[in-house]
């Protein structure tokens, strides 16, 4: 778990001449990501760059890293993968990872209903459980209101009964 890298975003394009690198992210805790001195992995080889300076911009994450002064150097990162190191982000204790959700056994009305096997963001920004049941997969709200219990030791997330969720 020491060297796992986490996906947080792509890079779609440059911006300007200086070396600026737009990228694409819904990752869910940007604020630890993109600041100063964090180091982040570019593509499949994991190339170790630093961020210099990071400002939003529409729909986009824009970054100067470290070392990169012109558009010249950027140009070759344009399409790639950004990561971070998941020992680099300092998370609170009650805070976690989309990806760590995945493989839980999802119970409801104390009765295992399924996996989730993906963490999507829906219409308006908001997080859905996709849940393989043994009939179809089912969409459940990421709600902190709807989660009655979470146990990581036995991998299960009780959910509160809501009439028709898996009905």
């Amino acid at each position: 778990m020491n060297e796992e890298y986490i996906y947080v975003g792509k890079i779609v394009n440059t911006h300007g001449i200086k070396g600026e690198i737009r990228i694409l992210s819904d990752f869910e805790y940007k604020d630890k990501v993109f600041v100063p001195k964090m180091k982040l992995y570019i593509g499949r080889k994991k190339e170790e760059v630093c961020v210099k300076t990071y400002r939003h911009h529409k729909n986009f994450e824009m970054i100067t890293m470290e070392g990169y002064t012109d558009i010249n150097q950027v140009l070759r990162f344009k399409g790639l993968y950004v990561y971070v190191k998941r020992t680099d982000l300092s998370l609170a204790e009650d805070e976690y990872l989309d990806q760590d959700y995945i493989g839980l056994g999802v119970y409801y009305n104390q009765q295992l209903q399924g996996t989730i096997i993906d963490v999507r963001t829906g219409a308006l920004g908001k997080k859905l459980f996709v849940v393989d049941t043994i009939t179809k997969k089912v969409l459940v709200p990421f709600e902190k209101e709807l989660i009655l219990g979470l146990d990581w030791t036995e991998k299960k997330l009780e959910l509160v009964p809501v009439v028709g969720l898996f009905e």
